[in-house]
């Protein structure tokens, strides 16, 4: 669930932004969710797979005890302070660089983690919250709102 709550976040606070300081909406609202659906989403995903390990591979429907799951915990922190760094360095001349660079990291990782749960549900018929539920969503919806907002910049 905490990927709906973290989409919503990130677009509440671009809305405030924009509102207040009259910037541009594509921009603004890129920068948010770079910033808090990719950014601290990231971040939360490395503590849960990095520290609960087991727990969230139960929640997902995966075998517990593998060592992967701190690997890809590493790979949600990496791609969690690039989504921080994207809202942080927002003002700068070469920001744009910055976001295509976290957004291809995040489309192929999302992207691939969609696919990974796909091939799950079809295979194992894994239904799990963690594997058919919000993840399974905002792992593809994620990467075509940010290149939409992108491209409107």
């Amino acid at each position: 669930m905490y990927v709906i709550y973290l989409a919503v976040a990130g677009v509440a606070g671009a809305v405030i932004h924009i509102l207040v300081f009259g910037s541009p909406v594509a921009n603004t609202l890129l920068a948010w969710l770079l910033g808090v659906k990719v950014g601290l989403g990231g971040i939360w995903a490395f503590m849960g797979h990095y520290f609960k390990s087991d727990e969230v591979a139960e929640y997902i429907g995966w075998p517990s005890g593998s060592p992967f799951q701190k690997e890809i915990a590493f790979a949600n922190l990496a791609l969690g302070i690039c989504g921080v760094l994207s809202f942080v360095l927002q003002g700068m001349a070469w920001r744009y660089g910055f976001w295509l660079a976290t957004m291809v990291f995040a489309s192929i990782f999302l992207g691939g983690a969609f696919s990974v749960h796909v091939k799950d549900i079809r295979k194992r018929r894994n239904t799990h919250p963690g594997n058919a539920g919000p993840v399974f969503f905002a792992d593809i919806l994620a990467p075509m709102v940010l290149w939409a907002l992108f491209l409107a910049c």
